[in-house]
């Protein structure tokens, strides 16, 4: 499975500091915590992870509970037993060649069960008419027909002919918060029966999926994590410390390699849970997806300063109809800060249509100016 992976890398990098050793708050030494629950606080603008003083976190910083978060949970053996039934390998067969991936079973009635993945998994196969077959935990397989696919959310779903199998449990990726216990499941590079596990390090981490060839820009308001991720993992599921699915493994971040099949770095990335489920039974229920939809066009060259400048508005949209002017740089959506044109477009894709958004803005004119908008609603391609 090919490494789907931006190469803008100052929107998905960043560091982070974790240790034992605090001197004014800060922790200073690489390590792990001394116990299994420490109160920590996550800078603001950075999302640096500090260590916290007398378990208090200055108004710049997130007070955070790395560890367990107000439950009790289980060993990593004790939530593989329970989640690997529910994970399942994907394996591509096209003219051009092959390619594996991961998966899981999220719905099933009596004579067939329904499974989410990763658009860039399967894409091959749909556009040059491959075949799919996906693996279950016992070794048994079964071909696969694609119910429909979201480039946009880099999501697809499968059917296959095989009811009453056990379905992943769904957790609330809206409910993490950094410095979570997570574990990521699937395949790399054709290994079953995987397992990696890890902490989220961030959280809104606009990322963009998809290697320009066959697949558009995938835009995903991403989990990151340092459980390692690699080719193969993608559309596995990243489960919480008690087994339920918050995110779908989506990318991973390499320095490179000649082989073209680099390593993980510790810089995962998977599509939250909240998002995807809603696209996910979009695509059950009529076979296709929608996306929100602002109404505007970006200037990607825009460099003057922090922002997403807009460069035109669609006629009769959400945009020109909340009153924004073209020319118009967006610094903020839902008190979310927008950095340039792909965190705005990442930001308005985390919704559903139809909700609403405060979106703040520089005007041409200069000052600032507060705008409510009803996101439109258009079928993902």
């Amino acid at each position: 499975m090919k490494n789907y992976m931006s190469r803008t890398t100052s929107k998905v990098l960043a560091g982070f500091l974790i240790g034992v050793t605090a001197v004014g708050g800060v922790a200073t030494a690489a390590g792990v915590f001394s116990t299994t629950v420490v109160s920590a606080c996550v800078d603001k603008r950075t999302q640096v992870i500090y260590a916290a003083v007398d378990n208090k976190c200055p108004t710049t910083r997130t007070a955070v509970t790395l560890g367990s978060a107000g439950s009790v949970a289980g060993s990593i053996s004790s939530i593989v037993k329970k989640v690997f039934p529910t994970v399942v390998t994907i394996n591509v067969t096209t003219a051009n060649g092959g390619a594996t991936g991961s998966g899981s079973i999220f719905k099933t009635s009596a004579t067939t069960s329904y499974v989410v993945t990763n658009n860039h998994v399967i894409e091959s196969a749909a556009v040059n008419t491959g075949t799919i077959k996906v693996e279950l935990d016992n070794g048994d397989s079964y071909a696969a027909t694609i119910v429909g696919r979201d480039p946009n959310y880099d999501l697809a779903v499968l059917k296959i002919s095989i009811g009453n199998l056990p379905v992943i449990a769904i957790g609330d990726s809206a409910s993490i918060n950094i410095g979570d216990q997570v574990i990521a499941f699937g395949s790399p590079l054709g290994l079953d029966h995987t397992v990696t596990s890890g902490i989220v390090s961030s959280l809104n981490r606009p990322v963009v999926t998809g290697d320009g060839a066959t697949s558009s820009g995938s835009y995903v308001d991403a989990i990151q994590t340092d459980a390692a991720i690699n080719p193969g993992n993608s559309g596995g599921p990243l489960t919480d410390s008690l087994g339920r699915m918050v995110g779908i493994n989506a990318a991973t971040a390499t320095l490179g390699s000649t082989s073209g099949q680099s390593g993980s770095i510790g810089l995962g990335f998977a599509i939250p849970m909240n998002q995807a489920l809603r696209v996910m039974n979009e695509i059950i229920d009529t076979g296709k997806a929608t996306r929100p939809v602002l109404g505007v066009f970006f200037d990607q060259s825009f460099a003057a300063g922090k922002g997403a400048k807009i460069s035109s508005l669609t006629p009769g949209d959400a945009a020109e109809k909340a009153g924004i002017p073209v020319g118009a740089i967006v610094t903020s959506i839902d008190g979310v800060r927008i950095t340039d044109y792909v965190s705005a477009i990442v930001r308005i894709r985390s919704y559903a249509p139809g909700a609403k958004v405060t979106v703040v803005v520089t005007l041409p004119s200069g000052g600032s100016k507060s705008y409510t908008v009803t996101l439109g609603s258009a079928l993902s391609s």
